[in-house]
């Protein structure tokens, strides 16, 4: 139940740092101004309320008294005159009236409350009485021998009427408060959001140029450290570059002198068998470099998808596949181009090896971005065996092995590839029988 609750609770309070940061300071605040309030209500201004009903109470019983003593015409004015000079209270005799039946409630039932005892108190006779239908007066009539006694008393005499300021100056207050907190957080949450913006960038091999620490000290030292960071990290990809761009080098210079001594030997079964080899052996070193290399120094581009899959496509029917294109030609992404395709084509390559029928679909994503769909004929891969398919130099089972040629990194680099991109790449089972590969890019 305590779990149920808890879990209850989370689900209720804000996921940003904005609505939390922002529910820490006006919460304290509100519930304090709520709790002055309930105080000044309670125990000051009741009782203010009080105090000034049992004196508005007493006046009413004494021209009510007053009355009784003296019911004649010339007693009367001069208790009205009296009344009216002393008391502020205007008093009317209304002979052969009767008290009204109804009263409509105030605003604020304390004060209704209030009177209502005091004059219950103060009076034995019947009486009513009405506190809303004059803005500035209370109405007050209480039934004597003579006729309704009718008393007009000014408002100040029976309630406190400033208390409406005292609650105006605390909403003012508490709006004030929150407004000036709303700026200050904002003011801090946007630089920890630029900062997260600029890591996401970098992390998909944009670059960030006008990323520049500032906020609160805290957030400008983790700004700091992520550019400290992404300089070593920029480091560390060109000194790889370089390195695989020499290791390229240095490999492919005696091939090239194998391959030209081959072609210039006599052509038997043993050279046709060294050259196929070669071609093998060159095909490695390439598969090798394009994963270690991840094409992370590429820049971000945008692309038409269409396009990009109509090439990948044709290496996979010349591979002897049918393939069948679903893409919308306006579909643009946002991608580094040669790495992109090197992971789409692997992909498309991958089906066209093992299927007949391969179908590449292209959409827009509901949540954002876009997901390419590559399906073949193929005899496909057993589930438990979906993400095996993603480790390095993996090469499976024979009912689904790489190409001939390939060492187990064309599901690797593509994965590879996508999630450098913010992406990632998932395997299932193929509507037409085989194996479904999908790519999932943000936009």
């Amino acid at each position: 139940m305590k779990l149920n609750a808890s879990r209850g609770l989370k689900r209720l309070l804000p996921t940003t740092l904005f609505g939390r940061s922002l529910l820490i300071i006006v919460l304290p605040v509100a519930i304090m101004q709520i709790a002055v309030t309930w105080v000044f209500f309670d125990a000051h201004w009741t009782t203010v309320n009080s105090r000034l009903s049992e004196g508005l109470a007493g006046e009413v019983a004494w021209a009510v008294e007053g009355l009784a003593d003296d019911p004649s015409p010339d007693g009367f004015a001069v208790l009205a005159k009296r009344a009216e000079q002393s008391l502020s209270l205007s008093i009317v005799l209304q002979p052969g009236r009767v008290l009204p039946t109804g009263r409509r409630p105030s605003l604020f039932a304390s004060l209704d409350r209030a009177l209502q005892t005091a004059l219950s108190e103060r009076l034995d006779a019947p009486f009513w009485f009405d506190t809303t239908r004059y803005p500035a007066f209370v109405d007050i009539r209480v039934l004597t021998p003579q006729g309704v006694l009718r008393v007009i008393a000014p408002r100040d005499r029976a309630f406190a009427t400033q208390g409406h300021i005292f609650i105006l100056w605390m909403v003012v207050a508490t709006l004030l408060l929150t407004g000036v907190a709303i700026a200050f957080i904002r003011n801090q949450v946007r630089a920890i959001e630029r900062l997260a913006d600029a890591a996401d960038a970098f992390g998909r091999g944009g670059e960030v140029p006008s990323f520049k620490p500032y906020g609160a000290r805290e957030v400008r030292q983790a700004a700091q450290a992520f550019l400290s960071m992404k300089a070593r990290i920029q480091r560390h990809i060109d000194q790889r570059t370089t390195l695989l761009a020499s290791v390229s080098h240095d490999l492919r210079t005696p091939l090239t002198r194998l391959k030209l001594e081959l072609a210039l030997a006599k052509p038997d079964g043993r050279v046709e068998a060294m050259k196929r080899d070669l071609a093998e052996m060159e095909h490695m070193i390439d598969e090798y470099l394009a994963f270690a290399r991840g094409e992370g120094g590429e820049a971000v581009e945008a692309i038409g998808l269409r396009t990009l899959i109509e090439e990948v496509s044709e290496g996979a029917a010349r591979a002897g596949a049918l393939v069948s294109i679903e893409a919308d030609p306006a579909l643009i992404a946002q991608v580094r181009p040669n790495a992109f395709k090197r992971a789409l084509s692997n992909l498309v390559m991958n089906a066209a090896v093992h299927g007949e029928h391969v179908t590449v679909i292209a959409r827009p994503r509901t949540a954002g971005g876009f997901e390419i769909v590559v399906d073949d004929d193929g005899p496909g891969i057993p589930v438990e065996q979906y993400e095996d398919a993603f480790r390095p130099f993996n090469r499976l089972d024979e009912a689904r092995n790489q190409n001939d040629k390939g060492v187990g990194l064309g599901l690797a680099i593509a994965r590879d590839v996508a999630r450098g991109m913010g992406g990632d790449v998932t395997l299932d089972r193929s509507p037409l029988g085989g194996l479904r590969a999908t790519v999932r890019l943000p936009g």
